[in-house]
């Protein structure tokens, strides 16, 4: 981890901006205003580009498009099939522009390349194809009822649909909501993150290209206090889908409350546990906690920041975590082999920071890290805490940075008791050799995802969400679905009943 030079490690990236403009109806706008913002190289801390700034009256906009689209357009009107060859398409597109996506996410994110090549590229095709899967799947039941009726139900679109994405994994979460409502027939205004906005104009060309009509997919860039506040506000969208911080989230819910009652789902911030049993591999157990922790600069929903470990194997935990942290190559994330690059953005950085002095004037022990580095960009070093107390601010806030809190533990009881006294209940790890005790774990935790003997581990088809202050409903796999659906029931009489 030595300190970098930015001025002379910062790469020329292999990608040119082509699509700054909002994208209503099928076409790329100026913004009513003609407002316009920066987007920055985490990197350098300087502008990529300008972008148009979408406000209360482009949302209008966006948003008479979409329910003009819905309701007299073909797409929810199509056979399933149709909709799901369409998407098939779209995901084909994804996969040819691959590398200058991949390089675009980089420029504007500052995650590594080699991560948005192997991981966000890749698994954003398979959730388009998962969700084209269904597309001509999606069936209701017929009911078989008491006296001289017949029922059944239908699972029809939901409507107009609102959604807005985090700056962390932009081109993922894109496609996380996107394609299972469009599968389901709906039609969509989605908002990108202030921080993120290319990779989603991006990739609303290619919804052109793949035949998606106009209307069906409008994509915005802007800010959450104008253009977020008018979509969750916003009298004609049918439902609203968020990821992002619980703080905006709660703003979120009750700006849909108070317009027309739309349902909101959820996914929102953590405070993961990862629980290391003294009967763990060491070894094993530390390369899982690196993975958990350090993933994308820290800046995960799920990772794994509270790393307790049992007293047993403690001291040797503490030492091989810094053996192994003191490996992760830091630097320009366009440079081949880089594995961490520098954090979103100036909030973000200083935000990390100020949690590392949180950490020492609380009495945590630090071990390693809690430097910035190089002289322009957002870097920040690996760091860990060992001496960890559950009333510390490190171990009680969400962070979204590479900061690992090492706590000790006792008895298993005393685990599951400070694993669950968070107000989040996103994920949890289990690190352990005895199946028994991996179960009753994985039972006591109050958390949307348990991975035994592993983590970060995810698919198009595995259910994304939490309980208690990290959301509402599941993203993601045929859960994903039910959130654009509406079911409807139809009854009527045979033809000897009585009432004919």
């Amino acid at each position: 981890m030595a300190p970098l030079s930015s001025e002379s490690n910062t790469v020329l990236p292999p990608v040119t901006v082509k699509y700054t403009k909002l994208f209503i109806n099928g076409e790329f706008v100026d913004s009513v205003s003609g407002k316009t913002f920066e987007t920055l190289d985490p990197r350098t801390g300087e502008a990529i580009t300008r972008v148009s700034e979408a406000q209360k009256e482009d949302v209008d906009l966006a948003v008479k498009a979409a329910r003009a689209a819905f309701d007299h357009g073909p797409w929810p009107r199509m056979s399933g099939f149709e909709r799901g060859r369409i998407l098939y398409k779209y995901a084909d597109l994804v996969s040819q522009h691959g590398d200058e996506l991949a390089a675009l996410e980089t420029f504007d994110n500052g995650k590594p390349l080699d991560m948005a090549r192997i991981l966000d590229i890749p698994y954003s095709v398979e959730v388009i194809r998962y969700n084209a899967g269904f597309a001509d799947k999606i069936h209701g039941l017929t009911l078989k009822m008491s006296g001289q009726y017949q029922g059944y139900t239908l699972h029809e679109p939901i409507g107009v649909v609102g959604q807005m994405i985090p700056w962390n994994f932009p081109i993922l979460t894109f496609f996380s909501k996107v394609s299972p409502a469009l599968a389901c027939g709906c039609t969509v205004v989605i908002k990108s993150a202030e921080q993120t906005p290319l990779t989603a104009l991006y990739c609303a060309q290619l919804a052109n290209e793949a035949g998606i009509p106009p209307g069906v997919l409008n994509v915005l860039s802007g800010f959450g206090e104008t253009a977020g506040a008018s979509i969750s506000s916003h009298m004609d969208i049918d439902k609203i889908s968020f990821t992002g911080s619980t703080q905006v989230g709660r703003l979120i819910m009750e700006a849909a409350a108070k317009s027309n009652l739309k349902p909101v789902t959820l996914e929102m911030g953590g405070k993961s546990p990862l629980i290391v049993m003294d009967d763990a591999d060491v070894d094993k157990a530390v390369n899982i906690a690196h993975l958990a922790v350090y993933t994308n600069m820290g800046q995960v929903c799920l990772a794994g920041s509270r790393v307790f470990v049992q007293e047993g194997i403690y001291d040797e935990f503490v030492k091989k975590a810094v053996a192994r942290a003191k490996q992760q190559v830091v630097g320009d994330p366009f440079q081949p082999g880089v594995q961490h690059g520098p954090q979103i953005d100036k909030m973000q950085f200083e935000k990390i920071l100020k949690y590392i002095q949180y950490g020492k004037r609380d009495g945590a022990n630090l071990v390693l890290g809690g430097n910035s580095l190089g002289n322009k960009g957002f870097y920040i070093e690996p760091t860990i805490f060992s001496d960890v107390e559950d009333d510390m601010q490190i171990a009680k806030e969400e962070i979204f940075g590479p900061i690992m809190s090492i706590l000790k533990f006792k008895t298993i009881e005393e685990v599951i008791e400070r694993g669950n006294k968070t107000i989040y209940g996103l994920g949890a790890g289990i690190i352990t050799k005895d199946i028994d005790i991996a179960n009753r774990l994985a039972r006591s935790l109050r958390v949307g995802t348990v991975w035994i003997n592993c983590y970060l581990v995810v698919g198009a088809d595995v259910p994304l969400g939490g309980y208690k202050m990290s959301g509402i409903g599941r993203e993601y796999g045929s859960y994903g679905l039910t959130n654009y659906l509406q079911v409807k029931c139809v009854i009527s009489p045979l033809q000897h009943s009585p009432w004919l």
